[in-house]
């Protein structure tokens, strides 16, 4: 259960740093984001506060979602109606905070009042960005049981495309909930690039039964499998047995922000929904449990820092917890009672004997 927390809380605490107050994550340059962080004493004397280090719209959608997660529906389809209703209410709370506008889009098509089709939405061509991504880890952590893989890659699927009604969008949003479910089963993390490349065809499969979209999907799926496969080459961990992933010897902050881009799609380190998670991921291969050096890859980049943060800080905490975390850094932490809350939900939630099926 501590871990759960421990997830739930530090998601929230990568996204307040990446997220600065929107001034880090309008930044280009990981550089100058190290410097001012320098200048302001080094990450161990931050204090973050509400008013200062605020929490982003990610956030707020991760939460909403794990809200949803939690209640005592019968059905997946209950399920859907719930996060219908509080991804509407929700576009409230997200005012002043910069939403995704994919985000916003997306959740313009929900329709609360329709029964049958209130979580239907049309294809988006700019539906492949960051926000199914960022936003799915609490769906990994509800059903984190590998006999609940079934549940997981329909639920993730149905939450990325609420919102994000494109492969490259709610792949992202498997992505993120099947490596939090590696993370609390104990996975090495350098075996779940791997299995998703395994799981990503049950994904397609699922998407084929719901008989949507499929000549739009299709067009677009290659592409981050594509994408995966490339980094996985690049880093030489493709195949079983190969556990010992390469990095550059050079790898400042300049180089760094250099190969995120490359990783991405149109320039901008973590925008869409393939290298959102694979900027966390490789930040968590390169870090293991140093949480200094996880924030200065996943959380002090150029480009889309809090998204990317949200997802790196949550899967530590699920593998890591709070113990290697400076104190000031969540103590007193934006909505952190809450954030311990549903935490402690789905831990409870996922231990349940109840069996959800359609």
């Amino acid at each position: 259960m501590e871990k759960f927390k421990a997830g739930m809380v530090l998601g929230a605490v990568g996204d307040a740093l990446g997220y600065k107050k929107g001034k880090w994550e309008n930044c280009i340059s990981g550089k100058k984001i190290q410097e001012e962080l320098a200048s302001l004493g080094g990450l161990g004397t931050l204090k973050l506060d509400p008013d200062n280090w605020p929490l982003s719209d990610a956030v707020l959608m991760h939460m909403t979602t794990a809200e949803a997660l939690i209640t005592d529906y019968w059905c997946l389809d209950d399920l859907y109606r719930e996060l219908v209703r509080l991804y509407v209410d929700a576009m409230v709370s997200l005012q002043g905070r910069a939403p995704d506008p994919s985000t916003v889009e997306g959740c313009v098509h929900l329709k609360p009042r329709n029964y049958l089709l209130a979580w239907h939405t049309p294809f988006n061509e700019k539906g492949s960005g960051f926000g199914a991504a960022a936003k799915a880890m609490c769906v990994g952590m509800r059903y984190w049981q590998p006999e609940r893989l079934e549940n997981l890659v329909e639920v993730s699927i149905e939450v990325g495309r609420m919102t994000h009604n494109h492969p490259t969008g709610f792949l992202g949003s498997l992505t993120t909930a099947l490596f939090a479910s590696y993370a609390t089963q104990g996975k090495p993390v350098v075996t779940w690039g791997r299995e998703l490349m395994k799981v990503i065809p049950r994904a397609e499969e699922y998407c084929k039964k719901t008989i949507r979209h499929m000549a739009e999907y299709q067009e677009h799926w290659f592409y981050f499998e594509a994408k995966w496969q490339f980094y996985l080459e690049e880093r030489e961990i493709e195949n079983e047995g190969q556990n010992k992933p390469v990095f550059p010897e050079r790898y400042d902050p300049d180089e760094t922000d250099k190969v995120y881009k490359r990783w991405s799609s149109e320039g901008r380190a973590g925008w869409r929904g393939h290298d959102c998670p694979m900027i966390a991921y490789d930040a968590l291969l390169a870090a293991g449990s140093d949480w200094a050096e996880l924030c200065k890859r996943a959380m002090f980049h150029g480009g889309e820092s809090e998204a990317t943060g949200l997802v790196a800080g949550c899967l530590y905490g699920l593998m890591h917890g709070l113990g290697q975390v400076p104190s000031g850094l969540y103590k007193d932490l934006d909505k952190r009672a809450r954030l311990e809350e549903l935490g402690e939900a789905l831990f409870n939630a996922a231990s349940s004997e109840k069996c959800i099926d359609k």
